[in-house]
C-alpha cells in the first residue's frame, strides 16, 4: 500500500510541475503586460513602465521568472509562501487568502447540497427504476446540467432575487395560487410515495388539502416576515429523524437504536432551553463546539445503550444529534429575520459576496452573508445534481445485481435492510471518487458563476491576471485549484484502493 501511495504522489508532483510550465508560458506570451502604458501619453510614463518591470521581473529571462515562482512556492513547505506580487504591486499571497476563503465558502456548501440530494435522488430512481418518477427525475437533472450558467444566474437573479424581494415587502398569496401550489405539492408527493392508484390518490388529496390550510394559516401568522420554529416545532422534527432514521437502519421494533436517538432529542430539548441565552448573541467558537458535543454526547449514548447494534445506534444518534443542534441554530436564525429585514428590507442580493458597512448583530450578519450565498449556491448545486444523481443510480442498479444482495433477499431481509444496509454501502465507493473530483473540478469552475454574481473569490483572480497578462495571479489560481485536483484525484485514487485492494495492482 505504501508503494501504491508513493506511486500516486510521484505521478501528482511530476503533473503538477508540468501543468505549471505550461500555464506559466501560455500567459506570457498572450499579450504585452506594458501595452496600455506604451500608448500612455503621461508625463511620467517611464517611471510608471520601469515601477511595473520591477513589480513583474520583466528584466529576467522567462524562466528564471517561472523558477522564481517556482521557488517561492517551495517555501510553502516552511509555512512561508512567496507568490510574488502582481503588477501594481500588492502581495499575491494576501490576494490569494482572500480569494480562496470566498470561494472554498461557497464550492463546500454546493458541493454538500449536491451530494446529498443527489445520492438521495439517485437512491430513490434505482429502487424505482423506469417508473414515472426515474423519468421525470432523470429529465430535470439532465435540464439542469445542461443549462448555460450564465443564463441560469439570470432566471435565479430575476426570479429569486428581485422577485422574492418585491413580493417580501407584503407577503400575500393569491386564491388561484394557493391551488396552483397544492396541486403541484399534492402531484409531486403521489409521485414520490407511488402505490396503488387508491394510494395516489389519497396521498395526492391528503397533500393538496394539507399546503390549501397550511399556507392561508402561515400568510394569517405572517411567519415570511416573523418566521418561528420554538420548542415544539424543534422537538417534533428531531423525533421525526430519530424515528425515520431508525426505521431506515433496522426497524423501528429494534429498541436498541431507538432509544439511545429518542434519548438525543430529549436531552437536546433540554440544551435547547439550558443555551438558549447564550446562543442569542454566539460566536463561531461557541458554535463550532456546540457542533463537536452534537456528536460526541450522541456517539456516547448509542455506544452505551446500542448493545450489539452500537454501531447503527451511533450513527442514527449522531445524525439526530446533529439535526437537533442545526433545527436549534434555525430557531435563533428564524428569530433574527424580522430585524434583518429591518437592516436590509430586500434581502437576496444579486452581487456581492456581503453588504458594505453591514451593521448587525452575529445571527443577522450570518443572514447576510447566507443571502449572498444562496443564488450561486444553488446554481452550482444543480450543475452538479446530475452527475451525482445518475452515478448513485447506476452504482446501486450495479450493486442490486450481485451475489450476495441476491443472498441477503433470499435470507428473508426485509427491502429496507438489503437497501441500505447492504447494497447503499457498497454503492456509495464510486460515489466518494466523483465527490473528490467535483470538489476539485468546482473550485476552478466557478469562474464564471462569480463573474455573474460579483464574487470576489478565485474566478475574478484568475480572470484579472489573465486580462493584465499578470501570471502572479494566474499561477496562484492554478497553485490551489491544479493543487486541488491533483491531491483530490490521488486521495480518491488512494481511498479506492483501501476499500478495494485489487485497484492497487
Amino acid at each position: 500500500m505504501l508503494r501504491f501511495i508513493l506511486r500516486r504522489l510521484g505521478a501528482s508532483i511530476g503533473i503538477l510541475f508540468a501543468a505549471s510550465l505550461l500555464l506559466y508560458v501560455l500567459v506570457i506570451n498572450s499579450g504585452d503586460p506594458l501595452s496600455e502604458l506604451r500608448e500612455s501619453n503621461a508625463e511620467n510614463r517611464e517611471t510608471l513602465m520601469q515601477r511595473r518591470i520591477e513589480f513583474m521581473n520583466l528584466d529576467m529571462p522567462w524562466y528564471m521568472r517561472y523558477w522564481t515562482w517556482l521557488v517561492g512556492v517551495g517555501k510553502c513547505f516552511t509555512l512561508q509562501c512567496d507568490l510574488g506580487t502582481s503588477r501594481q504591486g500588492v502581495e499575491v499571497n494576501s490576494l490569494l487568502a482572500l480569494a480562496a476563503g470566498s470561494t472554498l465558502r461557497l464550492v463546500l456548501l454546493a458541493t454538500v447540497l449536491a451530494a446529498v440530494l443527489g445520492i438521495a435522488i439517485g437512491v430513490l430512481t434505482a429502487v424505482r427504476q423506469y417508473s414515472g418518477l426515474d423519468y421525470g427525475v432523470t429529465f430535470i437533472t439532465f435540464l439542469f446540467f445542461s443549462l448555460p450558467v450564465f443564463w441560469a444566474a439570470v432566471l435565479l437573479k430575476e426570479y429569486m432575487a428581485i422577485g422574492y424581494n418585491d413580493w417580501i415587502k407584503d407577503p400575500a398569496f393569491s386564491p388561484l395560487q394557493i391551488i396552483v401550489i397544492a396541486l403541484i405539492v399534492g402531484f409531486l408527493m403521489q409521485v414520490f410515495l407511488a402505490g396503488t392508484i387508491k394510494r395516489r390518490i389519497i396521498t395526492f388529496a391528503v397533500a393538496a388539502a394539507f399546503v390549501a390550510v397550511v399556507i392561508p394559516y402561515l400568510t394569517w401568522l405572517n411567519f415570511f416576515r416573523y418566521p418561528q420554529l420554538g420548542f415544539g416545532g424543534i422537538l417534533l422534527l428531531g423525533l421525526g429523524v430519530a424515528l425515520s432514521g431508525t426505521a431506515m437502519t433496522v426497524g423501528l421494533r429494534n429498541t436498541k437504536v431507538l432509544y439511545p436517538a429518542v434519548a438525543t432529542v430529549v436531552l437536546g430539548a433540554i440544551i435547547y432551553f439550558v443555551t438558549f441565552g447564550l446562543l442569542e448573541s454566539p460566536n463561531w467558537y461557541i458554535l463550532i463546539a456546540g457542533a463537536i458535543l452534537a456528536v460526541i454526547i450522541p456517539a456516547l449514548l448509542g455506544k452505551y445503550m446500542g448493545g450489539h447494534l452500537r454501531g447503527p445506534a451511533m450513527g442514527v444518534s449522531i445524525v439526530t444529534g446533529l439535526v437537533m443542534a442545526a433545527l436549534t441554530a434555525i430557531d435563533h436564525i428564524f428569530r433574527a429575520w424580522p430585524g434583518f429585514l429591518l437592516l436590509k428590507p430586500r434581502p437576496i442580493a444579486t452581487i456581492g459576496s456581503q453588504t458594505p458597512n453591514f451593521a448587525g448583530d452575529f445571527w443577522e450578519s450570518f443572514l447576510d452573508k447566507g443571502t449572498q450565498l444562496l443564488l450561486p449556491t444553488i446554481l452550482l448545486a444543480i450543475i452538479s445534481l446530475a452527475s451525482y444523481s445518475r452515478y448513485t443510480r447506476s452504482s446501486m442498479l450495479e450493486v442490486g445485481q450481485q451475489d450476495y444482495i441476491r443472498t441477503a433477499r433470499s435470507k428473508g431481509l426485509s427491502e429496507r435492510t438489503v437497501i441500505f444496509r447492504h447494497a447503499f454501502r457498497n454503492a456509495m465507493i464510486p460515489i466518494a471518487t466523483i465527490a473528490a473530483f467535483d470538489f476539485a473540478g468546482l473550485i476552478g469552475g466557478a469562474v464564471i458563476t462569480e463573474s455573474v454574481f460579483g464574487w470576489r473569490g478565485m474566478g475574478e483572480l484568475f480572470r484579472t491576471g489573465l486580462t493584465q497578462v499578470d501570471p502572479a495571479p494566474v499561477m496562484a489560481f492554478f497553485l490551489v485549484t491544479g493543487t486541488a485536483a491533483v491531491v483530490f484525484n490521488m486521495l480518491a485514487d488512494i481511498f479506492y484502493a483501501i476499500l478495494d485492494p485489487r485497484i492497487r495492482v
